[in-house]
């Protein structure tokens, strides 16, 4: 089916847009799967540049009007791509869609939708599904005599048992505020269910008083109270690799992190993955609490985009929707460890290294009544700012539940 799409979209792009010539892809740094698109945008006839992720947030919207703007740029799509489709910086990708049908099946549709804005596709995926999963080290969890939590009570139960062995229960890069994001995320989802979030998004700033929120962010409080995170997490980084290489080495039991960590723990921790030392299950589930406890949250995929100021408007169009789907890109992505955005790729997984873990992700997606994207994406720039702020004030402690939930809501 990837081949069919691969020769189906070398038809090209739409008649009139000009621009055949090179062109310039930016992306988020990342070790693994850099090569990856590194090959396939210079196979296309463009180059790659990466960045870190907080650092290229910044980049791209200050690069994004003016002559310093790439062609082709990664993003989350969600109220990110949205800030600049409302101010006609993008280029409106369902045209290209419409006339290949075949492109467009070969996404699962729920992933494609993450860059629908107003009926419009503005993005393809260029990345695997992302969902954030609870990580686990079996090794430090057998000498503990542990298993893997399934309900929040069992997770409170662990953080006490971890910190009784001297070992910290759970690792957390508290330098970025994203990391922090993906527990307050999961326990409002899984304590109000999936439309407090949605209302906050759509109908505004006043949606943060919903009295879900306010639990969501107790609990938070209570795992800083009990120790769930150490001492030092305000020190620890991510993109540093500071967080993995603490949960990876023991020196923590848990990590709640996006299904990238695999990926991660493979190129920089091979031995730790490939004898079966990483482990890994869906977030507890919160009794009582409204949310479905299927739903998951983290990137629905990552997308390349295209500016409308491109000079290359063809070849940008061309390499979307060409090598995006192509055969060997996507196995390469597959042999890397993620898990592709494409329909019908279970079966493929299956038949490759780390089946175990990237057919369990596939299994996790397609199940998922909800894929809730994360906020600091699906929130506009300014709003996910403000959020990510006053969340890391509340795992630092100089803010309260009540404090959050009262500046967010002033908006």
């Amino acid at each position: 089916m990837v081949a069919a799409v691969a020769a189906c979209g070398t038809s090209g792009p739409t008649a009139g847009s000009g621009g055949g010539g090179p062109f310039k892809v930016w992306a988020l740094q990342d070790k693994a799967l850099n090569p990856v698109e590194k090959s396939s945008a210079e196979g296309a006839g463009g180059t790659l540049e990466t960045f870190g992720n907080d650092p290229y947030k910044q980049k791209l919207r200050v690069a994004i009007g003016s002559p310093n703007a790439p062609d082709v740029f990664f993003n989350w799509g969600g109220g990110n791509l949205k800030e600049y489709v409302d101010a006609d910086k993008v280029v409106d990708l369902t045209p290209v869609l419409d006339e290949n049908k075949a492109l467009k099946d070969a996404f699962l549709p729920s992933v494609l939708d993450g860059a629908k804005i107003d009926g419009k596709y503005y993005g393809l995926p260029m990345r695997g599904m992302q969902p954030v999963i609870l990580f686990y080290n079996k090794d430090v969890f057998t000498a503990a005599g542990a298993t893997p939590p399934s309900t929040w009570d069992d997770l409170l139960a662990l953080v006490d048992k971890f910190k009784g062995a001297g070992v910290q229960p759970i690792a957390l890069a508290g330098t970025q505020a994203w990391t922090e994001l993906m527990w307050i995320e999961y326990l409002l989802d899984r304590q109000g269910g999936s439309d407090v979030f949605k209302n906050i998004r759509d109908k505004g700033p006043a949606g943060w008083k919903d009295p879900a929120v306010l639990q969501a962010a107790t609990k938070v409080k209570e795992l800083v109270d009990r120790g769930a995170f150490g001492t030092n997490y305000a020190s620890v980084g991510y993109d540093a690799g500071g967080a993995s290489t603490i949960f990876s080495q023991g020196k923590a039991a848990m990590h709640l992190m996006g299904s990238w960590e695999y990926t991660n723990q493979l190129q920089e921790s091979p031995d730790f993955v490939k004898n079966g030392k990483l482990g890994w299950v869906a977030f507890p589930t919160l009794p009582g609490g409204k949310g479905d406890a299927g739903t998951v949250v983290g990137n629905v995929s990552n997308f390349y985009s295209i500016t409308k100021s491109s000079k290359s408007i063809d070849a940008a169009k061309k390499f979307v929707s060409t090598a995006l789907n192509d055969e060997k890109y996507v196995q390469s992505l597959i042999d890397a460890g993620d898990v592709p955005a494409v329909a019908g790729a279970k079966e493929k997984l299956a038949k490759a290294a780390n089946s175990e873990y990237t057919t369990w992700i596939y299994d996790q997606v397609e199940k998922a009544k909800t894929f809730q994207l994360s906020w600091d994406q699906d929130l506009t720039a300014d709003q996910a700012t403000k959020m990510l702020t006053q969340l890391q004030e509340l795992f630092l402690g100089k803010q309260t539940p009540q404090g959050f939930v009262d500046a967010l809501a002033a908006g």
